[in-house]
């Protein structure tokens, strides 16, 4: 079941940029009923390592933006750090009731920016076209602070850096980054922040490396066979679908 589990995440995560976290931490607390701490520091080295094989792949299409992710991680990993830093020392809470709660507003975070992706990217297009200097101005500082709140929520969650990722660069980003190169940066972009934010739960004592193992022999290949299809395959249908099943779950998680 682990396996079969970390496969079709890791074909969502290859084909969308979606699911490393999303996906992952509900099925993880919901269906294999494992403590929200543990899942949560679990899932990111999951995240981490399935995003690796998918990275390599885009990198070899030349599909990655380096300049927009050098913003990205000036904002994110040090937000995760800070994160880090507060969860050890009891300043964020680590009790089972807040950590599903939290859980279930990032998937509903993630659902709804799914849902509102093409809007958000056609407000941004017109502001890029309509306003160009002062939007390309704002960019660099907009990125870095769009990779902060990345940051701490996928430090928190293990949650965010797919999906909300993905609509954030799609607004910043209207012009400049194709569907393709979207979900290839968003995905080389959560490698470092999951890790980072992996490193802080392992030394919380957060990970179960036996269900770690069980579910990359599924997500590697899935991600890999994903990550070939991304470009031939309609993005908007899937992100729909993804979605609804995102806002069943956070509400599962409230209720």
């Amino acid at each position: 079941m682990l396996i079969l589990a970390g496969f079709l995440v890791g074909v969502l995560v290859g084909l969308t940029g979606v699911g490393g976290g999303a996906l992952m931490t509900p099925l993880l607390l919901l269906i294999f009923g494992v403590a929200p701490v543990t899942a949560i520091g679990t899932d990111l080295w999951f995240a981490a390592i399935t995003k690796m094989a998918a990275g390599k792949m885009h990198h070899t299409k030349g599909l990655i933006d380096w300049q927009v992710l050098r913003y990205l991680w000036s904002g994110s990993l040090p937000a995760s750090i800070i994160m880090i830093l507060l969860m050890r020392n009891g300043f964020v809470a680590l009790d089972i009731s807040f950590l599903k709660t939290a859980v279930a507003i990032a998937i509903l975070i993630t659902a709804l920016s799914m849902l509102f992706q093409k809007q958000l990217h056609g407000l941004g297009k017109h502001l890029r076209i309509s306003d160009a200097e002062r939007f390309k101005k704002w960019q660099p500082t907009l990125t870095v602070i769009a990779g902060a709140v990345l940051g701490g929520l996928v430090t928190l969650t293990s949650i965010g850096a797919g999906a909300v990722g993905v609509v954030m660069l799609t607004y910043l980003y209207p012009l400049r980054l194709t569907p393709a190169r979207l979900v290839a940066t968003d995905i080389v972009h959560a490698i470092p922040l999951a890790m980072f934010a992996g490193l802080g739960h392992l030394f919380i004592g957060n990970i179960d490396f036996s269900m770690l193992g069980w579910l990359l022999i599924g997500s590697i290949p899935g991600v890999l066979i994903g990550a070939t299809l991304s470009s031939k395959l309609p993005q908007a249908p899937l992100r729909i679908a993804i979605a609804i099943v995102l806002s069943l779950v956070a509400l599962k998680l409230l209720l």
